[in-house]
């Protein structure tokens, strides 16, 4: 097979052409291939010609556009199509025999176009649409105009052997590209700069066509989770601005990250919030039809929203796109009024000097007592007297009328539903309210999401103890929203990395009172899926499992042990589904040792026999989780050999264990210069300095990683170099601040116990 990807700046290596996305042309397309082969382009094949073995395929003239989005790819291929009311044709070319793998993303696509024609009022303007499986290739997928390429991982649907989490994941990514044939293809970013124009928009709409077609599927308040990546990062000192300027080309690249895709999102989904979904909808239309077939930048969209709204959005969004990161806001209480400063939040608990104009949006003992404005400066007060004595509310609670019954329910909650891109931080007595008001279910699953979220980091950057934290977590241990408990122990693991270097001896029981938050959860679902149960506690009885057996639960590793024992007796054992099937392999892979190897032995036999992309990747995803240092580097010289195709390393890189870190770090220093040669720069290039580089949380370590690239750092690479190094000081910083806190272990041992 062979196939192009030519984003960001590879065009210019297959045909001479000014390389850049405002440079638009006409192609015409003509390939030789052997006869057998199938060959595909942009557009529809205009006329064949055959020449003994060799047949030259021609194809349509395409519409304007920009080089980085024509496309070729030559293979042998089996497929499925549909034709969309409007008379598209929309074909899935799959590896020969896989072709009911393909229906699900064939049935997707036609719904997206058929959803988006409808959302920007323009039709899908070529005649056919084709998305196309490689068994190699560096990112997920690649929106060519008509021509879209994915990683088999993300469109290969199977019924057996796919998780929900994988077929919520092909959906989103389906969603995607084909918003892109509008944002990105038909109206493109007149330069690099504008990258989040891209993907920015291609992700807010991806999600808003998901939850049209899968409305059960709740992702909205799964955004949030997607979107705390982005809040991460540009709460670092070495972040950048949604616009960051490009002066080389190979720098590109690194703007492909959680800026672009989550921050730009979440920027986009707070506008939408504000000017409402009407006047969005509309703004967007306007702007498709104004720039269609040419270049924007994005003062033109402010400019085509600003028109629509009558709302001064330049002024607004260039506090968010030109500038790096957000404001932590600051919330105090006096009387009935609610006093607000905002400051730039930095993980490293320094100030930084950021403003924005913040849209503040809160609520007041109900979701029916609401109030939004716009903080414009550093400091600003609200009145809030007629919440406190509004007649709207449906409990009929007032201050006047009962004042206890009303102190009872009263809670303020800042950044409703968390539509807003900044994190909040309460006075104490507002805290205490709030976590009140959690106990008692009164908070939505979004806000539950956010204050968690929020307390986390302000406990990453020492503005908050974790001992603080930690009581919060155990107020949401008969949570049952995905998206909350998905949360909660993406925190958990985050704790127990930084306390494994803070208190090592006491680690333990800080895992047994993880086990203790989640174990209820964990007895609800069980380990069988149930016919027609939700897809969301399919997702969540895959995430606890798997919680469960990293942190050393023995009932879940004497389960898993015994399903994965089944399942090499009979491969397709009812005992562990594709959900449950990865908790199996974390726990046989922690009971691995050099002295003990036979399950990793049985692991890797099933990695081999396997027909399937979906349980490779499940497995190569948890090989590294043993905590025998020899065995960690085993897997790490098995990743980067033939038996593993070169994409999927870096999936066995986010399974590496605490205990196989420094092995990890030691593969990669000797290995350096086989990593260039067989790897590159590119797209997979930054996984493994930010998957084995963030393993660690101390200071000598960030010094040893900036002495070993002193020399060997270039651009394609230098800015997520620094992220790395900074967010390993950053919970170096972290360590210290928990070994301060003395009692901490005590604590933590009380709560294990208590149970």
């Amino acid at each position: 097979m062979a196939a192009t990807q030519f984003e960001a700046v590879d065009a210019r290596r297959c045909f001479p052409c000014w390389d850049e996305p405002a440079l638009k042309a006409a192609f015409q397309i003509t390939l030789d291939v052997p006869l057998e082969l199938t060959a595909l382009s942009n557009m529809p094949i205009l006329k064949e010609k055959l020449n003994g073995d060799i047949k030259t395929v021609y194809f349509e003239e395409s519409p304007m556009m920009s080089t980085y989005l024509v496309a070729v790819v030559v293979g042998s291929f089996d497929s499925v199509e549909e034709t969309t009311a409007d008379g598209i044709r929309v074909r899935v070319y799959c590896p020969p025999g896989k072709s009911d793998n393909g229906k699900f993303a064939l049935h997707v696509a036609v719904k997206a176009l058929e959803l988006y024609t409808r959302y920007f009022s323009v039709p899908y303007p070529l005649p056919k649409l084709d998305m196309v499986a490689v068994p190699e290739f560096a990112g997920g997928a690649m929106e060519n105009y008509g021509l879209i390429i994915y990683r088999e991982n993300d469109m290969l649907h199977d019924e057996l052997q796919s998780t929900a989490a994988k077929k919520q994941r092909i959906t989103v990514v389906a969603m995607h590209e084909v918003a892109h044939q509008w944002f990105g293809n038909l109206v493109t970013m007149e330069w690099w700069t504008h990258l989040w124009l891209n993907e920015g928009f291609a992700t807010w709409v991806s999600y808003m066509a998901t939850d049209n077609l899968f409305p059960e599927w709740k992702v909205w308040t799964q955004f949030l989770q997607y979107t705390a990546s982005g809040l991460h990062m540009d709460s670092l000192e070495k972040s950048h601005p949604i616009e960051v300027e490009i002066i080389h080309a190979r720098a590109v690249l690194e703007i492909f990250d959680a800026i672009s895709y989550e921050k730009g999102s979440a920027v986009i989904q707070m506008l939408q919030s504000y000017l409402g979904d009407a006047i969005f909808q509309k703004s967007l239309s306007s702007y498709m039809k104004r720039y269609a077939w040419k270049n924007a930048k994005t003062e033109d969209l402010w400019s085509v929203l600003t028109e629509e709204s009558g709302v001064e959005v330049t002024n607004l969004m260039e506090t968010w796109t030109k500038q790096k990161g957000y404001p932590l806001i600051s919330v105090n209480l006096n009387g009935h009024i609610l006093a607000f400063e905002q400051s730039q939040f930095l993980l490293s608990g320094l100030a930084g000097e950021g403003l924005w104009i913040v849209p503040i949006t809160l609520c007041l003992g109900s979701y029916e007592r609401q109030k939004k404005f716009l903080l414009k400066t550093r400091c600003g007060e609200i009145d809030i007297s007629d919440l406190f004595n509004s007649p709207s509310d449906c409990l009929g609670l007032s201050e006047e009328n009962d004042p206890e019954k009303f102190k009872e329910h009263f809670w303020i909650k800042i950044n409703i539903y968390q539509s807003g891109f900044y994190r909040v931080k309460y006075e104490d007595k507002l805290a205490t309210q709030l976590i009140k008001a959690i106990e008692s279910n009164y908070v939505s699953a979004p806000d539950k999401f956010g204050i968690l979220d929020d307390t986390h980091a302000l406990c990453q950057a020492g503005k908050q103890s974790l001992s603080s934290l930690l009581t919060l977590m155990g107020v949401y241990r008969k949570d049952i929203d995905y998206t909350v408990v998905s949360n909660l122990i993406e925190v958990c693991y985050n704790i127990v990395k930084v306390y494994y270097d803070a208190f090592p001896d006491s680690v333990d029981y800080l895992r047994q009172y993880f086990i203790n938050i989640l174990r209820p959860s964990a007895e609800r679902l069980g380990w069988e899926s149930v016919s027609g149960e939700p897809h969301l506690n399919v997702l969540l009885r895959g995430e606890i499992s798997m919680a469960l057996a990293s942190f050393g639960d023995e009932k879940t590793h004497e389960d898993a042990i015994r399903r994965f024992k089944s399942l090499l007796m009979d491969r397709n054992t009812p005992l562990l589904s594709a959900d449950t099937k990865r908790a199996a392999y974390i726990a046989v892979m922690r009971k691995t040792t050099v002295a003990s190897r036979n399950y990793f032995e049985s692991l890797l036999s099933i990695y081999r026999e396997a027909d399937t992309v979906q349980e490779k990747e499940r497995i190569l995803r948890h090989l590294a989780a043993s905590p025998d240092p020899d065995i960690v580097m085993e897997v790490l010289n098995f990743l980067a050999s033939d038996e593993v195709r070169d994409q999927d390393i870096i999936y066995g890189f986010r399974g590496i264990s605490l205990e196989g870190r420094e092995a990890a770090w030691k593969w990669l220093k000797d290995h350096w210069d086989f990593i260039l040669n067989k790897y590159g720069t590119g797209l997979l290039f930054t996984n493994f300095l930010t998957d084995i580089i963030a393993l660690f949380s101390s200071n000598e370590k960030a010094d040893e990683v900036e002495a070993f690239f002193a020399n060997r750092t270039t651009l394609a690479f230098a800015m997520n170099l620094k992220q790395s190094i900074e967010q390993v000081r950053i919970k170096a910083r972290w360590v210290q601040n928990i070994k301060q806190e003395e009692s901490l272990p005590e604590l933590i041992k009380q709560l294990a116990i208590k149970g």
